[in-house]
C-alpha cells in the first residue's frame, strides 16, 4: 500500500493527521463530501480571504496500491479521504491544517513567516522540574477532550453512506493512539471477513514519514492545549541499552510488586487506561475502536521471545543502517534487502535477512497493545526520529 500512503501522507498535511474535524463531521458535510472549515480569523472557508487557502477538489493518485491487497474499493482509507471527502482546504505559503488555521512546522507568528527552531532533548537531560512539567502535559492531554477533532465508530458503509454520522468524542492524547490504531487496523470486507494484510504506515516507504508527521501533528496539539511554543517530545536514546532504562518510577513506570504486567503504584502513568487493545474483538464484530476506555496500562518489559528479539540495537547496529545508500529496495516491505527504511524499522542486524532485533519493541505485534498508549512507544519513536536526522 506504499504508494497510497504516500499520498495520503502529503494530503494530511492540509487537512492534518487527525483524520476528522469536528466542523466536517455532520451529514451535511459527509453528503456533499466536502470538509472546508472557516478559518476563525476571518469567518471564510479555509481562509480564504486572508490568502491562506481555498476550496479545492483533492487530487488523488492513479498508482496502484501493492500487490498484497487485491481489493479495490471495499475499505475506507483507500484513495484517502475520498471516501468521505473530495473537496479540502487547499492551502497556500507556509500554511497548513484543515482550515489552513496553523502554519507549516518550522514557522510560526501570524503570517506564519518567522522560522522557528526547536530542540528535542534526551530525557535522562531533563531537570525533575522539566521532566514533571512534561508529563503534566501528558496528564492534561489525557484528561481534556478535544475540541478540534473526533473519531469514528463505524465504517462509511455503517454510517449509510453518510446519513447518520457516527462519531465519538476523544482525549487529545487517545486521539494519537487511535489515529495510529486506525492506520494500521484490519480490513472489514462483506459478511464475517477479514482481511490482514494491510497496513497504512508500516512495512513500506511511507513508514518514516508517515510517523514523523505523526509526532509533529503530536507535538503541535501538546503546544496547542498548552501555550508552551517551545514544546518537543524528548527521547529515549537506546542505542546499546540492556534492558528498558526507562521503566522506572521516576520516568515512565517501574513493575508492580504483585503483578508484573501491571505499572508500579507509584508511577505517574499507573491509573491510566488504554484503548484499542482488542482487535480480534473489534474484527469479529465488524466494527472500530471507538475509545472506550479498556483497562489499566499493561507492561512487563523484558519477558518476550528472546530468540526473535535478542535485545536493542547497539551503536554499531545505528551506524551500519546509516551506512546504507538505498531508502528503499526490492520488494520494498518487510522482505526487503539493504533497504534504510526496512533496516531501521526492523532493524536487521546485517541489513538482510539477519536478526530483526527491534520489531517486537516498536512494530505492529506490540502496536495494538499497551505499548502504543504509553509514552515508551512514542520516546522510542523520537530516538528514530534521530536516526533519520543523521
Amino acid at each position: 500500500m506504499f504508494l497510497a500512503v504516500l499520498y495520503c501522507l502529503l494530503w494530511s498535511f492540509q487537512i492534518s493527521d487527525g483524520h476528522f474535524p469536528r466542523a466536517c463531521a455532520s451529514s451535511k458535510n459527509l453528503l456533499a463530501k466536502e470538509c472546508c472549515p472557516p478559518w476563525m480569523g476571518d469567518g471564510s472557508p479555509c481562509g480564504q480571504l486572508s490568502g491562506r487557502g481555498s476550496c479545492q477538489d483533492i487530487l488523488l493518485s492513479s498508482a496502484p496500491s501493492g500487490p498484497q491487497f487485491p481489493f479495490k474499493g471495499v475499505d475506507d482509507r483507500e484513495s484517502w479521504p475520498s471516501v468521505f471527502y473530495n473537496r479540502t482546504c487547499q492551502c497556500t505559503g507556509n500554511f497548513m491544517g484543515f482550515n489552513c488555521g496553523n502554519c507549516k512546522f518550522g514557522f510560526g507568528g501570524p503570517n506564519c513567516t518567522e522560522k522557528r527552531l526547536l530542540i528535542r532533548r534526551n530525557i535522562f537531560d531533563l531537570s525533575v522540574s522539566e521532566k514533571n512539567k512534561f508529563f503534566s502535559y501528558l496528564t492534561l492531554a489525557k484528561h481534556t477532550i478535544s475540541s478540534v477533532y473526533v473519531i469514528p465508530t463505524g465504517t462509511y458503509g455503517q454510517m449509510n453512506n453518510g446519513s447518520t454520522p457516527m462519531f465519538n468524542d476523544i482525549n487529545m492524547y487517545d486521539l494519537f493512539v487511535w489515529m495510529h490504531y486506525y492506520v494500521s487496523r484490519d480490513t472489514l470486507l462483506e459478511g464475517s471477513e477479514i482481511w490482514r494484510d494491510i497496513d497504512f504506515a508500516h512495512e513500506a516507504p511511507g513508514f518514516l514519514p508517515w510517523h514523523r508527521l505523526f509526532l509533529l501533528l503530536w507535538e503541535q496539539e501538546i503546544r496547542e492545549l498548552t501555550g508552551d511554543e517551545n514544546f518537543t517530545i524528548p527521547y529515549w536514546d537506546w542505542r546499546d541499552a540492556e534492558n528498558c532504562e526507562i521503566c522506572t518510577d521516576e520516568y515512565l513506570g517501574g513493575r508492580h510488586p504483585e503483578n508484573p504486567n501491571l505499572l508500579s503504584p507509584a508511577s505517574f502513568f499507573s491509573s491510566w487506561q488504554i484503548i484499542c487493545s482488542r482487535s480480534e474483538e473489534y474484527n469479529s464484530h465488524q466494527v472500530l475502536c471507538d475509545g472506550t476506555p479498556e483497562g489499566p496500562l499493561l507492561r512487563n518489559p523484558g519477558n518476550h521471545d528472546k530468540a526473535k528479539t535478542p535485545r536493542l540495537p547497539s551503536s554499531a547496529d545505528v551506524e551500519f543502517c546509516l551506512s546504507l545508500t538505498q531508502y528503499e529496495s526490492g520488494s520494498m516491505d518487510r522482505t526487503a534487502n539493504f533497504s534504510f527504511r526496512n533496516t531501521l524499522e526492523v532493524f536487521l542486524n546485517n541489513g538482510c535477512e539477519g536478526t530483526a532485533l527491534f520489531w517486537k519493541f516498536t512494530q505492529k505485534p506490540m502496536h495494538l497493545s499497551a505499548i502504543t498508549e504509553t509514552l515508551t512507544w512514542f520516546l522510542s519513536y523520537r530516538s528514530i526520529e534521530m536516526v533519520i536526522s543523521s
